[in-house]
């Protein structure tokens, strides 16, 4: 694989300090006492510059190496040139000639043992721009720490193709640092170790290689300890020899030509012809080159060019086949585009990275994992998980696919999968029959710590009854509910075996496997989760499984339960909105109408996210003995944070539950879709209310965004209708929308859910749609103040490269809602903490931008959309998508403890032991088989914080997507 462009001036250099400072000497009252000293500061600065030659930006992270706690600090370097600062960020910045002093923020000052903070700033130079060789803090310095090994995988080639027994060959390159040496290199296939070799040059020949993809990886070690894993490198083994063809998916230009290569899997005895053509499609395409291709026992590994040659006047897709006798045939699908369409050229080019299945993003079922590397923690605790959320963005790939190729077999067969693997069957919630509208669920209050759980079940607090169960039965014939759960084990790697349609089925179930983690109150970070099975028949866990860890009662019986994250249902549903759109530009509104039609029905049970937790009426409900909600006078019409459904496995035991939720938050808002189920007729639910519903919440949700949007443009937290969770009575003075109470930051608190500008993007990219498809003038008004906040925010370097919000930090509250005159939140403000490069929220944003500045001319959105799309696919293209290096300090958190109550003693299917010693790592020690394990070791052991370049699925596709679009409605 080749790594990225390298920027001149990108230099990376750790450092840490066991150096004492002097000691302060402290006047004390008792005679004979020593004088106290300070504790001694230990610190490491990671510095690192992004370059355009006339000027860089430079990013440090600061890091307590000590074990005490880093009360304010001062953090100084010099450098050796003529840098100049012009501006900082996340500290306060000056210059004194060389020397530059650095000053934590009021936020920042603090950085607990172990804990890292960023600062930035923007420096002007000419000449040379040599990095600085020392750094203080505290005027402490801080010495140099060892760099692990660099290693590169060089064989196989990524993409390559070897047939079943055939021996693979992998070799790779490790280089030590600091004159340490390279002890030994391991090989994997994923996370399963393949074998090791201790002397160079390092390589493996493996032949017991299933047929299907692999990812390999190679892993260095030094005699310091240190180690250091490739870059992943996919393959496929075949079942026999078979033509390969690079890439599969092939965009070309009317009136241009387009290459693709060809080679066989195997070394053939005698000469082999391959004869390629075009097998079906747009006959506007054809081969002018390379039709027949001869490969010798010699050159068979040598690839070929194949060029295939647009008309001047068709669009539409080909299938281009290569054949060879005694070999599998391969296949490109090459889509003729418009003359000026380059854009949508790069979204087929990633959509093919994306799709090969050599890269890893997908199961052998064609699930799309949450990333394609596997140590990742985020919202999953894996990246061979799955969220709802990586379903709705196939959807949506899928979809654009269509628009661009006249192809929706692709977005159909997507609704399929997710409607296979992660919409619930009837077998997985077997007793939906034995539920009762007028009592939806009993009451459990939240807490504010893990510590504080289990919650009691309390049947005295009164709990609404159910207005929409009636009629999602009367509409569509069944109890079930039709809507996704929002987590999955694709691989089964915690044993649940969870698969649809099963309970409990174990570690040798080889199917995706439903499960649920966040459970405890919103201090409940992913580091403090305790991952459970979606139906617990209580084969793991403690003697009632894991439910006596969450709730409180008298006894408890095995049962099933699932959670919905209501912004992806409702992005599925936007796809299928622009699927509709699309298709019948084509005059194919035939192809998805059974898919758009599902997608109606996927609506009208997310209407569940429109109530209160227990139905109880909106509005000032400051106790839980407030009034239980009549019907929809317990709607808020928003999309909240979940809701759920669950009842007993027993199907004679009688009876099961739903509820909905009272949190809200901006970043969750979805308008277009609320437009698509209220307005737009393919889309519009089957129930007697659905489509009405609907319709009041866009207009709902568009008045939340108003009441958030802070002073300068950015919008806030969200609304809650039970603050803390159990309807306790809010602080004085809090403002309120419709009843329900601001807060800043609802849902979860570790870290805070408003401070990530990926929100910002995802739910401004939803108004923006909403605006260039209707001309709506409250997403306008919205719009307007939000962009011009976000592009006063957004830097595009000389070179191409960019910065844009990443950590926001919020003050004051908005005033409270008037609907007639709104009012414009003077007090209420945000400030951007710090910035990134981060590819994936940039994708979002580039729509955002596209969207609005398409409706409203604005040549400045159109012209950064653009900066955002060019700076990426210039700067930070890979072999498997497009990825940026990320320093993940949170990755000390693997030893935070998992609270456990004292005396609870259990197993995860493993048997790894549950219990009040428990931590995250010790209840997931299939971490410590995985490849980059070493890192976290390491870093966990007082070493640098561990940098990971991950291919998150969703980030893939929000790039292409945005790419999509970009050549739809600007090129």
């Amino acid at each position: 694989m080749h790594p990225p462009p390298r920027r001149r001036g990108a230099v990376r250099r750790l450092w840490t300090a066991a150096v004492a400072a002097p000691a302060l000497l402290l006047t004390t009252l008792s005679l004979g006492s020593a004088p106290a000293q300070a504790a001694a500061v230990q610190c490491s600065v990671d510095y690192r510059t992004n370059d355009w030659g006339s000027g860089f930006t430079a990013e440090l992270s600061l890091t307590n190496r000590g074990t005490d706690t880093i009360d304010g600090w001062t953090l100084t370097y010099s450098y050796a040139g003529n840098q100049k600062l012009t501006n900082g960020w996340n500290g306060t910045w000056s210059q004194s000639g060389r020397s530059v002093t650095v000053k934590n923020a009021a936020y920042n000052g603090t950085i607990a043992a172990g804990k890292a903070v960023t600062t930035g700033a923007q420096f002007t130079y000419s000449g040379s721009n040599t990095a600085p060789t020392s750094f203080s803090i505290n005027g402490t310095p801080c010495t140099g720490a060892h760099q692990p090994p660099i290693t590169v995988l060089t064989s196989p080639a990524a993409g390559a193709v070897y047939t079943q027994g055939e021996a693979v060959p992998l070799a790779a390159t490790a280089a030590a640092a600091d004159d340490a040496t390279i002890t030994k290199v391991e090989f994997y296939d994923d996370t399963r170790l393949l074998g090791t070799d201790t002397s160079a040059p390092y390589a493996l020949s493996v032949s017991d290689l299933t047929v299907g993809s692999h990812s390999l990886v190679a892993k260095a070690y030094d005699s310091l300890g240190a180690s250091g894993e490739s870059t992943p490198v996919g393959i496929t083994v075949s079942s026999g020899p078979t033509v390969v063809a690079s890439p599969t998916q092939l965009g070309v230009q009317q009136g241009k030509t387009g290459t693709y290569e060809v080679r066989l899997s195997k070394q053939p005895s005698a000469n082999v012809t391959v004869t390629t053509a075009r097998a079906s499609g747009n006959p506007g395409l054809s081969v002018s080159g390379g039709a027949t291709l001869t490969f010798t026992p010699q050159n068979w590994n040598t690839a070929q060019k194949v060029t295939v040659a647009a008309d001047s006047s068709g669009t539409g897709s080909a299938v281009f086949e290569s054949t060879a006798p005694g070999h599998a045939k391969a296949a490109v699908t090459v889509t003729q585009l418009g003359a000026t369409k380059a854009y949508d050229a790069r979204f087929l080019e990633l959509y093919g990275k994306i799709t090969n299945p050599a890269n890893g993003y997908f199961s052998p079922e064609g699930i799309p994992y949450h990333s394609v590397e596997t140590l990742i923690v985020e919202a999953p605790d894996h990246g061979h998980e799955t969220t709802s959320e990586a379903y709705s963005y196939l959807l949506w790939l899928q979809a654009m696919y269509g628009r661009v190729t006249g192809d929706w077999s692709k977005f159909n067969g997507a609704w399929e999968l997710m409607e296979k693997y992660m919409i619930p069957t009837h077998a997985d919630q077997p007793t939906n029959s034995s539920y009762n509208p007028a009592k939806p669920a009993t009451y459990a209050p939240e807490y504010d710590t893990p510590e504080q759980y289990p919650s009691r079940l309390d049947t005295g607090v009164p709990v609404g009854p159910d207005p929409i169960a009636g009629e999602l039965r009367s509409a569509y014939g069944t109890d079930d509910v039709y809507g996704m759960h929002w987590l999955q084990d694709v691989d089964n790697v915690y044993g649940y075996g969870n698969s649809p349609g099963k309970c409990e089925a174990g570690p040798s179930d080889t199917g995706p496997s439903y499960i649920n983690t966040f459970q405890r109150g919103p201090q409940e970070s992913v580091w403090e989760t305790v991952p459970q099975p979606t139906c617990d028949a209580f084969k793991y866990g403690g003697r009632n499984g894991y439910l006596d860890l969450f709730t409180g009662d008298s006894s408890y019986a095995k049962q099933w339960k699932f959670t919905n994250a209501p912004d992806a249902d409702a992005r599925a549903v936007q796809a299928a909105y622009w699927a509709d759109i699309w298709a019948k530009q084509q005059g194919k509104g035939s192809d998805v109408s059974a898919t758009v039609a599902k997608a109606a029905k996927m609506g009208d049970y997310l209407r569940y996210a429109m109530f209160d937790k227990y139905f109880k009426k909106i509005g000032n409900c400051t106790s839980p003995s407030c009034p239980a909600g009549t019907g929809k006078d317990a709607s808020h019409y928003l999309l909240s944070w979940y809701y759920a459904w669950g009842g007993a496995v027993d199907t004679s035991a009688g009876w099961a539950w739903r509820i909905g939720s009272s949190h809200a938050h901006g970043g969750y808002q979805n308008p277009l879709a609320a437009y698509a189920l209220g307005a737009y007729a393919p889309l519009k639910p089957k129930s007697a209310t659905g489509q009405a519903d609907w319709a009041k919440s866009m207009d709902r949700q568009l008045e939340f965004y108003r009441w958030l949007q802070s002073a300068e443009g950015a919008i806030a937290g969200g609304a809650t209708n039970s603050w803390a969770g159990r309807y306790a009575s809010p602080p004085a003075g809090k403002s309120t929308f419709y009843g329900m109470y601001y807060d800043e930051k609802p849902v979860y608190h570790d870290p805070p859910s408003n401070q990530w500008f990926g929100f910002q993007a995802w739910s401004m990219e939803r108004v923006a749609e909403l605006y260039q498809q209707t001309g709506n003038a409250q997403a306008k008004t919205v719009l307007d103040k939000w962009v011009d906040w976000a592009l006063e925010h957004t830097t595009i370097n000389p070179d191409g490269t960019f910065r844009i919000p990443s950590t926001l930090q919020w003050s004051g509250q908005p005033d409270t809602w008037n609907a007639s005159n709104p009012g414009g939140n003077s007090g209420l403000h945000v400030t951007v903490a710090d910035y990134t490069n981060d590819v994936g929220v940039a994708g979002a944003y580039a729509k955002t931008l596209t969207y609005y500045a398409d409706r409203s001319g604005d040549t400045e959105a159109a012209n950064t959309a653009k900066a955002l799309l060019d700076g990426m696919w210039e700067h930070h293209q890979d072999d498997l998508g497009i990825a940026v290096p990320e320093t993940r300090a949170d990755y000390d958190r693997f030893d935070d403890p998992v609270h456990v109550p004292s005396g609870w003693t259990g197993t995860m299917p493993n048997g790894d032991v549950i219990n009040s010693s428990s931590t995250f790592d010790s209840i997931r020690s299939f971490y410590q088989d995985d490849p980059a394990w070493s890192k976290i070791e390491s870093y966990l052991a007082g070493g640098a914080a561990p940098v990971f370049t991950y291919h998150r699925f969703w980030a893939q596709v929000d790039i292409a997507t945005a790419m999509g679009s970009y050549a739809e409605l600007l090129e």
